[in-house]
């Protein structure tokens, strides 16, 4: 095998391990079943060193539609320029709220994106602020049962509201609800105690889903638990199907003592909803699971025993935010509100270094061309243009490779049965030569990085969702959504929705253009006169086309702009340096056949 078409073949290799291992450990969907047992709900032990009665979990009422659901008692009004719903004087729970500036597809009169919605609904998905009692003790405590009187009937940036609640026994507890102009809410609760004996109670903020959550199921992305328990720790993740390998289902952080600082709560692709502990307060968190028919799953701040004398008051301050995770508003919420290391919300990765600066860069276009498409292809040229330098000497040495051709077939010819010296001789000559034999994969190798980082960026960047390029491509984070298999919509069938293989018949009009210019990127050299070889090359762009397919469209935009700027300039160079430029050559002697 000649030493220009093995490099080839090498690059190719590398470039289908590249496509083939992404698409098996990140683009292949995990789709999590949701798992159905009988098994009783079980009551975790205290988090505190005193035992006490676990976080209340929450009864799963009668089936409901969401409608009925929000219609079975009293509520206050949520509107703000970000949010909508309202909060249930039933347990003051927030369990009815809607994202006003997303909507469920990218018809701008589709509905809004709900983000939590009233137990016994369809996904349901709600915030308490309960207090949990002594164990042995019956004391009357706000829990998810309390009714609580109102003073305003809407909540809005400008007007807070505030809730009442007297348990009878001398504890009057006033809540105070605010909320900024985008997805943080503030709870304030002042407890008076008017009774005639110290009282003692564990405060617990929650965020619990009934029923197992759909997820997009793909491993690129952690969708589930999530929290930083304590500001100087790291995130700790957990999907709904782990949480059972934990003991008693349930797993509490930290194991010993308290946290201070932090946040916890449910993440999803685009959105999550986080409660935050007051800096000051100490707190245990954790995460469950309550097996059943339905599964529930809940997340706990679950404080330190408070006490409370007879006429003394205590104020207890908790956050939440329930939102879309754009970057920008997360790293305002960490620097200016004091929550630490919430934009760890966004599933950057282990390689965010490469990630996050990516997504600065896209940004940053985006504000200049206010178009992520034109970003993207900015960027491809801004990453030619580093490394540049680089592949020109990649390039020039592949120039190189075809001059001495003549040279490695005489060799060839000298020692027929004598590999090693074959090789001995050909690495002399390159050494001679001034030849990189491997320089052909340096190309390929460069974009590895780049290539992973869009991808990233795409896929979990809610900037990017539903953002536009031109013609049909209304989604760049999602993949073209014309298909030559229904001949681009003409036919009235989905050929993705056919059992088996139909994942594998999603080829819209862009991976067709990408196909055809790494087709011609192809073209670019000699064809190889190994018969096994020619025939993997020539159906190598059909196989990157299929696998390309399914990808986002912003990503196959990159990867054909990058194929056409790499044809041009190689003709460059090659011409530069007095070496036949094959490509037309090779294009008629695919047509002549």
């Amino acid at each position: 095998m000649q030493q220009d078409t093995r490099n080839l073949l090498l690059a190719m290799a590398l470039s289908l391990l590249v496509i083939l291992g992404w698409n098996h450990f990140y683009g292949s969907p995990r789709i999590h079943e949701a798992r159905q047992t009988t098994a009783q709900l079980q009551q975790m032990e205290s988090a505190s060193a005193n035992p006490a009665s676990a976080p209340s979990l929450a009864p799963i009422p009668q089936p409901l539609s969401r409608t009925d659901a929000l219609g079975q008692g009293k509520r206050v009004a949520i509107d703000t320029p970000s949010v909508f719903g309202s909060i249930a004087l039933k347990g003051a729970r927030l369990d009815d709220l809607s994202l006003r500036d997303y909507r469920e597809t990218t018809d701008p009169k589709s509905a809004n994106i709900v983000l939590l919605s009233p137990a016994g609904a369809p996904d349901a998905y709600f915030v308490d602020f309960d207090y949990v009692p002594q164990a042995g003790e019956t004391l009357k405590l706000p829990n998810s049962d309390t009714l609580w009187t109102a003073q305003g009937d809407k909540l809005t940036p400008a007007t807070p509201v505030t809730l009442t609640f007297d348990n009878g026994s001398g504890l009057v507890f006033k809540r105070k609800i605010a909320v900024d102009d985008h997805y943080l809410f503030t709870v304030t609760d002042s407890i008076e105690n008017q009774g005639k004996s110290a009282v003692s109670f564990f405060p617990d903020a929650s965020v619990t889903r009934q029923g197992t959550p759909k997820t997009s199921g793909y491993s690129v992305l952690h969708e589930g638990f999530i929290g930083v328990i304590g500001a100087d720790q790291p995130s700790t993740e957990l999907t709904y199907k782990a949480i059972a390998k934990e003991t008693n289902n349930a797993k509490v952080l930290p194991a010993e003592s308290y946290a201070t600082g932090g946040w916890l709560g449910f993440t999803d692709k685009y959105w999550a909803t986080a409660v935050i502990p007051d800096a000051g307060e100490k707190y245990k968190g954790w995460f469950r699971e309550f097996p059943g028919a339905t599964p529930q799953y809940q997340s706990d701040a679950f404080g330190e025993a408070k006490t409370l004398a007879p006429g003394d008051n205590l104020v207890l301050t908790t956050r939440l935010f329930a939102g879309a995770k754009k970057s920008g508003l997360l790293e305002y919420y960490e620097k200016d509100q004091g929550v630490k290391k919430l934009d760890l919300l966004i599933d950057w990765g282990y390689f965010f270094f490469i990630t996050r600066p990516m997504f600065w860069l896209l940004e940053t276009l985006y504000k200049l061309f206010g178009n992520f498409g034109v970003a993207i292809i900015a960027i491809t040229l801004i990453v030619k243009g580093l490394f540049f330098p680089l592949a020109n000497r990649s390039y020039l040495s592949m120039a190189r490779m075809k001059e001495v051709q003549p040279k490695v077939k005489a060799l060839q010819e000298l020692y027929p049965d004598d590999k090693m010296k074959q090789q001995q001789e050909m690495m002399e000559l390159y050494k001679r030569e001034k030849i990189n034999p491997v320089s052909g994969c340096l190309p390929m190798v460069i974009q590895i990085p780049v290539f992973f980082s869009l991808y990233k960026v795409l896929f979990v960047a809610i900037e990017m969702r539903q953002a536009p390029f031109f013609g049909w491509i209304k989604d760049l984070s999602a993949p073209d959504p014309t298909n030559i298999f229904n001949l681009f919509g003409l036919l009235p069938f989905d050929p993705t929705a056919m059992p088996a293989f139909g994942h594998l018949l999603h080829l819209g009009v862009w991976p067709l253009i990408m196909g055809v210019s790494m087709w011609m990127q192809m073209k670019m050299n000699p064809e190889p006169t190994d018969p096994v070889q020619k025939t993997m090359f020539a159906w190598m762009p059909v196989i990157f086309t299929f696998m390309l397919g399914s990808f986002p469209a912003g990503l196959v935009i990159y990867w054909t702009w990058n194929n056409v700027l790499s044809v041009a300039q190689q003709a460059l160079i090659m011409k530069q340096a007095g070496v036949k430029f094959e490509l037309f050559d090779n294009l008629r002697k695919t047509f002549a056949r």
